[in-house]
Parts: C-alpha cells; structure tokens; sequence
C-alpha cells in the first residue's frame, strides 16, 4: 500500500539535502516532484495542485531552527497537509438509535458483503453491540449463502426471505424483526450498483427512503483509483451518504482514492479494510495513514491492535512463567496465535517506523510461522510441556510428522532453550511479547 508514492516523496525530500533554508528557488524541484509523485498514485490534477501550493505556502512562511533541517521541515510539513487532506481527524460511525440502522452502499465488487460482516463483527467485540444482518442482495448468485456463512464465523444472525426479490420490503421486515428479538444494531447488505443504472440507483434511494437509516456507508474498491472518487461523487449526489470505507488496501493499490475522496464528496473515510479475514477492519485516522505513505510507521494502532488480542491476566501469568524458567513450547504456541489474529504479519511489521521500506521486496504472509507451528504440533502434550525430554529419537519423529528436517527441529529447540534462558534474566521486561522478536521463522533457513 502506498509504496510507490512512499518512494518518490522520499526523493523529493531529498532535493533539499544540504540546503541552509527554505527559499521559493530551492524548493521549486522538490514541489514538482511531490506533484509528480501525486499524480502518478492518481490523485485528481487540481487536488495535487492545490496540495503543493498549500505545502508552498506553509513552507516559506516557516522560520526554520537551527536544529532542524529545511528536508526535515518538509517532511513535517507534507505529513500535515497529507493528514489534512485525508480530513484532518477520524470520524466515529453514528450508533445512536434502538436498533440503529446501518446501510451499505457501493459498487458491484467493491467488498460490500465482506464489509458488512467485517463492521457487525468490529462493533459486537469494540462497542459491544447485539448485531443483526440483513440480506438485502438479491440478485447475486450466492449473495446471501455467502453473508449467512460470514455471519455464522462471528457469531451474528442474519435475517433473509426466501424467494423474496423486493429489497425495500426485506429491509423493513428485517428491522421490524430484530426490534422484535431485541437487536440494538442493524447492518443492511445491498446489491452492487453502477452509478449509471438508473433503476438500481433508483432502488437504493427507495430503501433509504423506506428504513431511514442513522448511518449510510459508501464501500470503495481503492484499487480503482480515480475511478473511485468520480463514482464516490455520483453516489453522494444519490444517497448524501455518512461515510466512506475504503477496500483492498493490501492489494497493488496507488492510494489516489485515499488521498482524493475526501476533497471530492467533503465526506469522511471512516472505515480502511485489508484481506478477506474478518479482523482486517481499522478505523481510519488521517494522521497515522500520513505517517504511513511517509515512511514513519504506525505505532499507536500496531498497540492497540496488540492490545484487543493479549489478555492482560494471561500476559501475567506468562510473565511469571518466564521468570521461573517454565515457559513451554504450549505457552509459545498460544503467543503464536494471538498474534496471527492481529492481522497479517508483513502489514503488521511495515508499522515499526523504519521497518517497512526494508520489508518491501520480501515474502512476508500469514504462513510465516508455519514451518514453526508443524513441529510444535508434531510434538506429545508431554514434549511441549517439558522440553527437556526431546532426545534425538524424539526429534527424529517430530521432523518427520511436522515435514521438516531434524536441522530445523534442532535449530528450533535450541534457540527456544536460549530465548527462555535469556527472558528469565531480563527481569525489568514486562511484555512477553518481545520474545517472539527473538524467535524467528524456519521460512528461509
């Protein structure tokens, strides 16, 4: 995400390297390059110019300290504008009302589906709400078995009508149920739609009209670009929705629409989605994505992200195993876990400011612990419990059952006996997170 666009502003910033101060000459190439760059991630003509003359302006208006250097003012002074640009600060999704209502617009292929269940998961686990789906796609094959199966991993009911080819009355009646079973939360699912369909344009606005939703939520496909802010606009002219959810921000994407939307609609990107796993939702905060395109990690949502999934009475527990030298290869696999639901792992690495330029050209995913999981798992509850006990018959078994060489069943036991004697020692260590940093993958070895 954004990696192109990350590598040419870093060029741009270093134009200015060796320069004294900022003047109107000397940043004119550094401007030019940051247009350039701009344009090339597809953002609108008029928006990249508008950004470089704001940058301008702010730029030569500073009064540069000697202890700052004219490259690193820049880079403060794009990450502001970028921040602004994507609206300055996050907007939270209206969840008043008893059931609120929640309505899910965009495009055929955008995600819409995926989203819908995504967000009835995020709000059950972060707001605390009693969620009910609606299927209210009608005409894609499958549509509704594939929300029903979504639904069922999160543990959410969805309410449907066999047969039924009538949205608006479908959304109605879905309300009207789960105000009846006592659900405090609705999301409805709508049918893709192209903006130029004036039927299913047509459609859409009668079911807004009929349920008169607290929230409508527009799902783009950020892979689209451009393409995307000008539907944006048409279905904003339509529906005067509240928000707009960007998609597929792990795919090849050049970020226009993430920079763009907001300018084009005045309307807030409330919602990012990466992956199909129903975890990958994050609130969107314009400073932190700015941080990201410059290169500077995301700290603040790599914790929290850390934070949902470790239990603070668990952590203590694995705290006080590791000072008595009795962390076992079960405790490890449970850490392993825990941070695989997280997120994927080459994303969640790329927010260690500095780290992800330096992941960029390496295979990262979601099997990166895989070869280390096959072997633990090849092991008796008796050989993950107490280590000791693996002798080499032991081990000869376990390479064979995990797929992997008695080298790598070998190399593993031996950095797992001296990572566990090395956290018994650092006593003023209070996160056992840190030890997965010292437990590296078998892929590659």
């Amino acid at each position: 995400m954004f990696d192109n666009l990350s590598d040419r502003l870093e060029r741009s910033f270093k134009l200015l390297k060796g320069e004294g101060r900022i003047t109107e000459i000397n940043i004119a190439e550094t401007l030019k390059e940051i247009r350039r760059a701009l344009l090339d991630a597809d953002v609108n003509y008029k928006i990249a110019k508008s950004f470089t003359d704001n940058v301008k302006q702010q730029a030569l208006g500073q009064k540069i300290l000697t202890s700052v250097k004219p490259g690193q003012m820049m880079v403060k002074i794009v990450h502001d504008e970028l921040s602004a640009l994507m609206g300055g600060s996050n907007v939270d999704v209206n969840l008043k009302g008893n059931p609120v209502v929640i309505l899910i617009a965009g495009l055929q292929g955008s995600g819409k589906t995926t989203f819908t269940a995504k967000l009835a998961g995020h709000l059950k686990q972060k707001r605390g709400k009693n969620p009910m789906l609606i299927a209210g796609d009608v005409y894609r094959p499958a549509a509704i078995e594939q929300l029903r199966i979504l639904g069922q991993q999160i543990g959410v009911p969805l309410y449907t009508e066999e047969g039924s080819r009538d949205p608006v009355n479908i959304a109605k009646a879905g309300i009207k149920e789960a105000k009846r079973l006592g659900y405090d939360l609705v999301i409805v699912d709508t049918a893709g739609r192209l903006a130029i369909d004036a039927e299913m344009m047509h459609e859409i606005e009668s079911i807004k009209k009929n349920i008169a939703p607290q929230e409508i939520l527009f799902v783009v496909d950020s892979m689209t670009g451009q393409d995307a802010v000008n539907t944006a606009k048409e279905f904003n002219d339509r529906l005067n929705y509240d928000g707009v959810v960007l998609t597929k921000l792990d795919g090849d994407t050049r970020g226009g629409a993430a920079l763009s939307i907001r300018s084009v609609v005045d309307k807030p990107i409330k919602f990012v989605s990466a992956g199909e796993k129903l975890e990958s939702i994050e609130l969107f905060h314009p400073e932190r994505m700015a941080d990201r395109i410059l290169g500077m990690g995301d700290i603040v949502t790599l914790v929290e992200k850390a934070q949902e999934q470790f239990d603070v009475e668990e952590a203590r527990k694995i705290q006080k195993k590791i000072a008595k030298n009795q962390f076992t290869f079960s405790d490890f696999l449970g850490q392993i876990q825990q941070i695989k639901k997280m997120g994927n792992i080459k994303e969640l690495a790329s927010m260690i400011p500095g780290v992800g330029k330096a992941l960029k050209n390496l295979d990262m995913d979601d099997n990166a612990f895989k070869g280390i999981e096959a072997i633990i798992f090849s092991m008796t509850p008796a050989e993950r419990e107490n280590p000791g006990v693996l002798n080499g018959t032991r081990r000869k078994r376990i390479a064979d059952g995990s797929g992997t060489s008695i080298q790598e069943v070998n190399r593993l036991i031996k950095q797992f006996d001296e990572t566990r004697k090395l956290m018994k020692t650092i006593t003023s260590n209070k996160n056992p997170m840190r030890m997965m940093g010292n437990m590296p993958s078998l892929r590659g070895n």
